[in-house]
Order: structure tokens, then C-alpha cells, then sequence
């Protein structure tokens, strides 16, 4: 049979061909932050780039992966800074006090208010946050923060959160969802819901409808922050989770476009509001378009970004995030209207070795026991199996779930079992790969006794 060619086809042929060009184009100029490696992630000069800015990235991670945010209380400081601080204090009190109209002095950002004098202990968290954006030069930081209030005033930002005609239909692009191990809002934000040509056209068909877009995402950034908490000690920023999943490639100039700009205006005008970002599913031509992107950003911004390939996504965001703050679509323990388990459900963990087997046992000591569970291994190829044995030798084991090969690809497994005896639930877990698979899982026993008939 001889295959035929379609528009459709040959037009795809062509994308991929532009996107493959655009790579070796900007191939040269890529500057990769930090990768959480795969033996996909081809071994150029960047590899030197990419061990320099993990080892940094190590630095600012602790023993269980949670990102250490820098502190904003001013006892921790060091000299320069608290220096800096007080200048800017200085230069912001005099500037707002200089105005001409009394509404324009009792100015604040975020519900904070600017003004020291007011003596409120955020104020010096949120200029601490301009003096940082700016490695503490005051002059510029003073710039960045003025042209921060202007813009705000000019496009009525205070208001937008009262919007809600805005992003009609976009709800599943951007979102937040749970919080990381030390307390930071995370925010989603999934770019292969615009592999939809229609929903593609909503969102950047014309330069209007590419504008609404980006004040929609100033509105999501402004109830993030709404989640934020600008006492000394808190937290006062978001983690964020790009997922290129199936988004389309950058042969499309409009998503560019738009990229550019919500990276240049969330940039300028909300310092040091982003702890991480993690972007994930990383497709071959990102690394071009981070490229074209790069040098809209502060070596600061830049040295906030972690990569991960398809088959890294879920051991990368556990190091951020526990797996009960993790959605099921990428890996995790958290299912929405969850009727089972909680957020405050721990999840434990368990290493396979390779080439090894291990079972998890729940007991159930009384007959009439319901099981619930949940288990998830990290890249899955094993084989898995469910039992319940009974306490009584002579009782027949039951099969819950037959042996059954697991792909890589597998999300989390659920199910329950209520006993009629005693014994206990036993999950089998067979790697027969070369490599060690982490398994996580938790579970939840309740007993309702069963009544005789």
C-alpha cells in the first residue's frame, strides 16, 4: 500500500522542520541553568555549564531538597544590606511624603504599606525584595520600585482581581495548586492546553485577545500572592511549574511573543515573588526558546530555574514538593474531591534494589478490616501484585490484583479490600531492572464488624 501525503502532514513536516532550524540557529547561545539529567539530554559544551550550576543549585538546597529562601528579617542581614535598606527606606519616605495629592502618600503595595513610618514590619520584606532584584544597589532599586507603583496606577492593577471576565476558558493553562516543603503557593502552568487551535486563537489570535492574556496572568499572580504571608519569617514568595507537555513548538511567534512579555512584566514588577522554577516535560526545542528568552532575565532569575525531561518530572518535584501536595498527573498522591486520603495523610517510602523484590504488609486483625491504599513507583517497569492472606493456615489466599507488568508511563494505583477474617493485605513489588526503583505509598484501615446473617 502506498502512504499518501496530506496537507495536514506535510504542514507538520514543515513545523518541525522550522522548529529544527530554529534549534541549530540558537544551539550555540544556549545556556542551560541546571538539568535534572536524562540519558536523553545531549552531551554538549554546555555540560560543564550544567555541573557548575547544579553545584550552585546544591548550595541553596538542603539535605531534603526543600529550597532554603533567603531571609527577610532584617537581624540576618549583613552590613551593606542593612545599609541599603535604610537608604531605600529613606529615599522611598521622602519621595511619598513629597507628593502633592494626600491619597498618594498613603500609598501600598500588596496591602503593605510603603510608607516606614507607618512602622509596619512588612515594609522592609517587600523593599527588601526590590533591593534583592537589584543585588542592592539602591539607585536602581528605588527606579524598579517607582516604575512598579506607575505601572500598577496606570493599568489599574489593584482592580484586576475583581475581573472575572478574564480567562474564560483558560482555567486549565494556569492554576495553584497545594504548597512545597517549606510553604510556598505553587502555581501550574501548563502550555500544552494550547495544542488546541481553538483555545490557541482564544488566547493569542489577535494582539487584543494576547493583551487580555497577559493582564489574566497579572490577576493569577495577584491572587498567589494574596496566599503570601510579608511578616519577617514567612513566606513571601511562589514555586513555579512550567509543563511544556505537548505545548506547541516555537514555530508559533504569537506564543513567543507572549512568553516574552509575561516574562518581562511579571520580571519587573514582582521582585523576588518566584523561589523556583521548575519547568518540566522538556521538550528539544526549549532550549532554543530558553535561549531566546535569556537575556530578557537577571543572572538572579536565571539561577532559579531547574529542567526536567518526561521520565524525571516527579523525582525532580519531589524535591521540592511531598508527594501528598503532588497531583496525580504528575506523579504524585493528590486526587481533587479525594474522599479517601488527606493532605495530612503521610506518605511513606520504600527502595527496591535492583534485580531485588519487597512486599509492603498491612495488617488487618479483624475480620471486617476495609483497606484503602495508594501506591506509586517512580518510573514503574516492575511487576505488581495484590494479596490478602489470611491469619488461618487452612483459609485460601485471595488474589485482590493478579500479577500485571507496569509500564513507565503508569500513574498511581488505588484500591480497597474489606476482609472477612483476619490476615493482612501484601503488596508485591518485583524490579527485575538494573537500576532501583523508589516506591511510595500510604494506606488507611477501618473496621466495621460484620453483623451474622
Amino acid at each position: 500500500m502506498t502512504a499518501e501525503t496530506t496537507p495536514m502532514a506535510e504542514e507538520q513536516s514543515l513545523n518541525v522542520q522550522q522548529e529544527a532550524a530554529m534549534v541549530e540557529e540558537e544551539k550555540s547561545k544556549v545556556v542551560v541553568v541546571a538539568v535534572d539529567n536524562d540519558d536523553d539530554v545531549p552531551a554538549d559544551e554546555t555540560e560543564t555549564e550544567m555541573k557548575r550550576e547544579e553545584e550552585k543549585e546544591a548550595s541553596i538546597v538542603d539535605k531534603n531538597g526543600s529550597f532554603r529562601e533567603e531571609s527577610n528579617c532584617f537581624s540576618d542581614l549583613k552590613e551593606n544590606e542593612k545599609k541599603a535598606l535604610a537608604e531605600l527606606r529613606e529615599k522611598i519616605e521622602n519621595g511619598i511624603l513629597g507628593k502633592e495629592e494626600e491619597e498618594e502618600r498613603d500609598v501600598a503595595l500588596w496591602g503593605v504599606p510603603l510608607l516606614p513610618s507607618k512602622g509596619s514590619e512588612s515594609t522592609d520584606v517587600i523593599l527588601l525584595k526590590f533591593l534583592r532584584a537589584r543585588e542592592f544597589k539602591v539607585k536602581d532599586a528605588y527606579e524598579m520600585f517607582e516604575k512598579t507603583l506607575q505601572w500598577r496606577k496606570e493599568a489599574k492593577i489593584d482592580s484586576v482581581i475583581g475581573e472575572e471576565e478574564l480567562g474564560a476558558g483558560l482555567s486549565a493553562a494556569c492554576y495553584m495548586d497545594g504548597v512545597d516543603r517549606e510553604g510556598h503557593p505553587v502555581c501550574y502552568n501548563v502550555y500544552g492546553v494550547f495544542a488546541d487551535e481553538a483555545l490557541y486563537q482564544k488566547a493569542f489570535g489577535t494582539e487584543e485577545k494576547r493583551g487580555e492574556f497577559l493582564r489574566w496572568r497579572v490577576q493569577l499572580m495577584e491572587k498567589g500572592i494574596q496566599k503570601l504571608d510579608f511578616k519577617p519569617g514567612g513566606v513571601s514568595s511562589l514555586l513555579q511549574i512550567t509543563d511544556l507537555k505537548n505545548s506547541p513548538g516555537i514555530s508559533k511567534k504569537e506564543l513567543r511573543t507572549a512568553m516574552k512579555n509575561a516574562v518581562q512584566l511579571l520580571q519587573d514588577n514582582y521582585p523576588e515573588f518566584v523561589a523556583r522554577n521548575i519547568v518540566v516535560n522538556v521538550p528539544f526545542w526549549y532550549y532554543a526558546i530558553h535561549s531566546i528568552l535569556s537575556p530578557f532575565l537577571t543572572q538572579r532569575t536565571k539561577s532559579k530555574f531547574v529542567f526536567a525531561r518526561p521520565s524525571k518530572v516527579t523525582e525532580t518535584l519531589l524535591k521540592y514538593i511531598p508527594a501528598e501536595q503532588i497531583p496525580v498527573s504528575y506523579g504524585g498522591f493528590k486526587c481533587q474531591k479525594d474522599a479517601e486520603f488527606s493532605i495530612e495523610d503521610t506518605v511513606s517510602e520504600l527502595i527496591i534494589k535492583a534485580g531485588s523484590t519487597e512486599s509492603i504488609e498491612i495488617p488487618t486483625p479483624e475480620a471486617g478490616t476495609r483497606v484503602v491504599w495508594d501506591v506509586t513507583v517512580l518510573g514503574w517497569e516492575v511487576n505488581y501484585k495484590e494479596e490478602f492472606v489470611p491469619e488461618d493456615e487452612g483459609s485460601y489466599t485471595i488474589i485482590v490484583q493478579k500479577s500485571k507488568k507496569m509500564g513507565p508511563q503508569e500513574e498511581l494505583v488505588r484500591n480497597c479490600f474489606r476482609t472477612n477474617e483476619p490476615g493482612k493485605v501484601v503488596i508485591t513489588i518485583e524490579n527485575s531492572s538494573f537500576k532501583k526503583k523508589k516506591v511510595l505509598y500510604r494506606f488507611k484501615t477501618s473496621n466495621n464488624t460484620l453483623s451474622s446473617s
